[in-house]
Parts: C-alpha cells; structure tokens; sequence
C-alpha cells in the first residue's frame, strides 16, 4: 500500500492502532491476513479486501464502506457444541451457531463482521485452488428425472 516505506515507519502505524482486520484492531506487524479478510485503515478512511488473483497471489482489492461490512465464508464443516447445539467452521476457523440457517458443507455464507453473524448463503463462489483460481463462479444444478443431478459451473470472467 505504500504508507511505510522503513520498518520503523510500519511500527509506528501499526502502534498507533490506525489497523483493523476484521473490524479489530491489530497491533501486531506479522498478524496474518487471509482469504477475503477486510483490512480498515481509520484515519485515511479506506477498505481493503484480500483475495486472489488468476494466478494465485494475494491481491489487495480496494473496496467501499458498504462492502466492508462483511465477507464470504467458505463453509469447512459441521460439528455440534455442548448441549448438542450445531454449528458450523468456516474457512477461517470462525464457528456459528446454526439453529437459523441451513447451511451444508461448502456453501458459501455472508458474515457481518460487526455483528459476527452470517444472514444468507449464496449459490456464488470463489475458486481458491486450481487453474481457474480468483475467479468467481456461479452454481446452476439442472436436475434430470431419469439420471442424477449435474452442477455447472459458469464464470463470470474469462
């Protein structure tokens, strides 16, 4: 981003609390960020978001205020919690409750960072491995009377 341009520099920014990720303030210089992680900067008043490029790199995609208000979740697992509760692990080691949603084993939900809650799931996703990675797909199931259902993947860029 080029805000610090010494190591000495980067302490200072990081020192002075000006650094969110995830809507929390970070004051470690090696904290790391992931997949779709929103990175806030106060003082100049700019969101960022992590994601991947074609090829695979980290890029840093600046976003509006709207949007950093929330992140994608990829959905790793379902487990249940004590007194039998289910919840649900995301791709970034998040667990949330699920007696609202539906949620299955790799969908993709919205998660409100403020209020660490997930509202929706979405038939989008985002391709994290693979030849295609970066890229934002769309699900369409065209189901069969006489042969099992097919999912087709459509991307959005080429």
């Amino acid at each position: 981003l080029k805000y610090s341009l010494t190591y000495n520099e980067t302490k200072k920014v990081t020192m002075s609390r000006a650094i969110k990720v995830d809507g929390k303030v970070r004051t470690d210089m090696c904290f790391p960020t992931g997949f779709q992680d929103v990175v806030t900067i106060d003082k100049t008043g700019e969101f960022f978001r992590m994601l991947f490029d074609v090829k695979g790199r980290f890029l840093i995609h600046r976003i509006k205020k709207e949007e950093a208000s929330y992140k994608l979740c990829g959905v790793k697992s379902l487990s249940t919690a004590a007194k039998g509760i289910p919840v649900l692990i995301t791709h970034d080691g998040r667990t949330i409750d699920t007696q609202i949603l539906s949620s299955k084993v790799h969908d993709t939900i919205k998660l409100d960072i403020d209020l660490a809650k997930s509202s929706t799931t979405s038939n989008s996703s985002l391709v994290i491995c693979l030849h295609h990675r970066g890229s934002e797909l769309w699900e369409n199931w065209y189901h069969h009377p006489q042969k099992r259902s097919t999912l087709a993947l459509s991307t959005l860029c080429t």
